[in-house]
């Protein structure tokens, strides 16, 4: 299993601060923008998603420039050989990967803006004049600070953001097992009490 950023769903306030973490490492290293995670906002729950690094990934398999590669530490996009075909957010099955670009507006020495378009219900489906639009996803930071780790779980207020990998998920995985034991046997002793009485 390779190593990804999981979320604890109860810890998160949905401040969006690590939005903000990965927006300002990408754009100052002079990558898109656009965070590489998604804040997920429903009445029941708030939680990021997140790439999490397949081991079989589609989006490598199905890059028909090869601008998406497997390095030691994560599947990442090379933003200047991506087509923008959008393909690989279309296969990716974590909905993790999505469209982003810049607009001619924004880029210095153009004085003329450009018009927006409306946006849709879809990333995918959205387009702007003058934009270049490549496929954007979580590196874990490390196309940029292979040291430092993932800006997102160190900026995030509340630690509802984890740095996960096979080692970690077993210690999670047998710790919930026992808390399911222990919960199933207070509910045996409490039904069998009740049938008593």
């Amino acid at each position: 299993m390779n190593t990804f950023i999981a979320i604890e769903p109860d810890r998160c306030i949905g401040c969006g601060t690590c939005l903000a973490a990965c927006s300002h490492g990408h754009r100052v290293a002079g990558l898109q923008a656009q965070p590489r995670l998604a804040l997920t906002l429903t009445p029941e729950v708030t939680a990021a998603v997140t790439c999490h690094q397949c081991e079989g990934a589609p989006c490598l398999a199905v890059c028909p420039v090869d601008a998406i590669a497997r390095t030691d530490a994560a599947v990442v996009v090379n933003e200047q050989a991506c087509i923008g075909c959008k393909l690989c957010a279309v296969v990716c099955p974590f909905g993790a990967i999505h469209p982003a670009g810049t607009s001619t507006a924004g880029v210095a020495g153009i004085s003329y803006p450009t018009p927006n378009q409306p946006r849709g219900t879809s990333p995918l489906l959205s387009w702007s004049i003058g934009v270049y639009t490549c496929a954007v996803k979580c590196d874990l930071c490390s196309t940029y600070d292979p040291e430092g780790g993932p800006h997102c779980v160190s900026a995030c207020p509340t630690e509802a953001l984890f740095v996960r990998d096979a080692t970690t998920l077993d210690g999670l995985r047998k710790e919930k097992m026992r808390a399911a034991v222990a919960a199933n046997q207070i509910m045996m002793g409490r039904s069998t009490n009740l049938k008593e009485a």
